[in-house]
């Protein structure tokens, strides 16, 4: 992971997005500090399944029934 400076970010801005687009990942600095990372975006998030949760969420026959303190 490379390290930038504010001022280094910005002179060199196209090339930091080039090795991000790459798969690196840079933090940037200001004073020392970090203050922001930079990453590539990922997309390979997985097609929802319907029903992955079957089974995990139980709903009683009572669900509806008006609380008692009311």
């Amino acid at each position: 992971m490379k390290v930038y400076s504010m001022r280094e970010a910005k002179n060199q801005f196209f090339h930091l997005i080039h090795r991000v687009l790459k798969g690196e990942e840079a933090i940037i600095t200001k004073s020392g500090k970090p203050v922001a990372r930079i990453l590539p975006i990922t997309t390979n998030i997985a097609p929802r399944k319907p029903g992955g949760d079957r089974g995990k969420v139980i709903i009683k026959p009572d669900f509806d029934a008006p609380l008692e303190e009311f």
